[in-house]
């Protein structure tokens, strides 16, 4: 929704050192949710893994066992003998083969036996069966997660545990399950899973927001998001705390702010109405975040910074495609030409970001219209006309919202080679990039009509003549071409038939 046309290996490590790790690992996911809305699965395995000296278990996956291999492992965690949770941990191991973790399931049993260990009094085998759970959690067949059903509510109460790591256990194993079966989301909604995320959101503990934030992030892509859970999470304190940890010290809360960003993405697309946002300051908040980014930039980014920079740029531009939401702060043109110029090489996806915010800005505001020209950002805009092809629409279109707002404007937008610019636009294929230069033609040649003649004495007129055939484009191109026939300081005619420019 853009709205209107402003439309851990190793026991050495530490645990945020293990949490950049993961995230690492996710990279590829992340990219593709830029794109889409995407769910994903988080294992937390390196960090066990590492207690025990041994090798990252995320690269390696064991054989799987036979059926009879599962049972002689439950039956030696249900035993209760000294080695109980060697036992344990070997069938921990053994559940990160998938077939496995189908065998186990279809147990007699096998469920309630590691619900009576992770329910334990005894922290060692609960911690245990809490991993168990989480690999379970990993798996990619509905009926694994379906299985996990009745330790939902035990996994809710113990996100108030009694250390940072079985509480961030909880967490993942929850944000694993909800992504794979509509029928835990169904039992964990009546439980209460939106009130306990916001008390956990007031945790001081950096990996349990991130953990929280991951969930939740789970959670509002359901299909039944927009119905069943966004208003729940709206009417809770957990939106006033997301975008307190937005703006979270960067360097400290990373992960924490790049998770609640989406959510609050996911948020602003999926909703009708963003008036508790709004009502929060998400829009100054967002805002100055952005101007804090854009300052941070050139001296000292952090790592993984695009991740955050996305997201807060779609929340900024949906929100202010809400009916009289608007920023007033030129100092925000600027910082998004800093964060194009430096996202540009390494991570262009961003500069479509950046032109979705800057039509937004522009398209019913002539204050920040006039600024960017007297800014002279207009070089640095046209310069990515060339830098893809919904790159080109979209500083088409902001060039539109700027030559819109009258004569003056265009004349500072013709002291610029625009002009020339065009031509090569109008021999591509790409229907919506014409249409967008010719509103722009239109809108220049209205309000400067010399404007016309130049474009005709550097082959303008025949660059128009070639979409005269074309059947969505044909009105258009011979509306300008009577403009640039007509002579110089002729009345020009109306075309009150004339198709709208969009």
């Amino acid at each position: 929704m853009w709205g209107r046309r402003r439309g851990r290996r190793g026991a050495g490590r530490g645990a945020e050192e293990l949490r950049a790790l993961r995230r690492e690992r996710e990279a590829a996911l992340r990219k593709a949710r830029r794109e889409e809305q995407l769910v994903s699965k988080r294992l937390l395995r390196e960090d066990s893994a590492a207690e025990e000296g041994g090798q990252d278990g995320a690269d390696a996956v064991p054989d799987p066992l036979s059926e009879d291999e599962v049972l002689e492992l439950l039956r030696a965690v249900q035993r209760g003998s000294e080695d109980r949770k060697g036992s344990l941990s070997r069938l921990r191991r053994a559940l990160q083969n998938e077939d496995t973790q189908q065998k186990f399931v279809r147990l007699d049993g096998s469920m309630r036996t590691l619900t009576g260990l992770f329910t334990s009094s005894l922290a060692d085998m609960q911690l245990e069966a809490a991993r168990c759970l989480h690999e379970l959690s990993h798996s990619s067949d509905p009926t694994v997660a379906e299985a996990c059903l009745p330790v939902t509510s035990y996994l809710l109460t113990y996100l108030s545990g009694h250390s940072v790591e079985f509480t961030e256990l909880c967490l993942y194993t929850l944000g694993n399950l909800v992504v794979e079966s509509e029928a835990v989301r169904k039992q964990l909604l009546p439980q209460g899973v939106i009130p306990v995320l916001a008390s956990c959101i007031q945790s001081p503990h950096e990996a349990v927001l991130e953990g929280v934030g991951y969930v939740l992030s789970q959670l509002l892509q359901a299909k039944e998001s927009p119905v069943e859970i966004i208003p729940q999470v709206l009417d809770s304190v957990l939106p006033q705390h997301m975008l307190r940890l937005v703006c979270f010290s960067l360097k400290a809360g990373l992960g924490a702010a790049v998770e609640f960003a989406w959510c609050l993405h996911y948020i602003v697309c999926r909703h009708k109405s963003n008036t508790v946002l709004l009502g929060l300051g998400a829009v100054p908040t967002l805002t100055s975040l952005l101007l804090h980014l854009a300052s941070e930039i050139p001296q000292d980014a952090p790592e993984g910074l695009e991740l955050l920079v996305c997201p807060v740029l779609r929340c900024l531009s949906n929100l202010l495609a809400e009916t009289g939401c608007q920023v007033r702060d030129e100092r925000l043109l600027i910082a998004l030409f800093l964060l194009l110029q430096c996202f540009l090489q390494q991570h262009p996806f961003l500069v479509q970001e950046c032109l979705w915010l800057l039509n937004n800005l522009t398209a019913d505001s002539p204050f920040l219209c006039s600024a960017l020209l007297s800014l002279d950002l207009l070089p640095a805009l046209l310069q990515l006309l060339q830098c893809s092809q919904m790159a080109s629409v979209l500083v088409l279109t902001v060039l539109c919202n700027i030559a819109e707002k009258g004569p003056f404007q265009c004349q500072r937008l013709l002291q610029q080679p625009i002009l020339p610019l065009l031509l090569p636009i109008l021999a591509l294929p790409d229907p919506e990039a014409l249409g967008q230069c010719l509103e722009l033609l239109h809108l220049l040649f209205l309000h400067c009509p010399q404007a016309a003649a130049d474009f005709t004495r550097q082959g303008g007129h025949q660059a128009l003549e070639q979409h005269q055939n074309t059947p969505e484009l044909q009105e258009r191109a011979q509306a300008l071409l009577d403009m640039v026939r007509q002579p110089l300081g002729a009345p020009s005619p109306c075309h009150p038939t004339l198709p709208a420019f969009s």
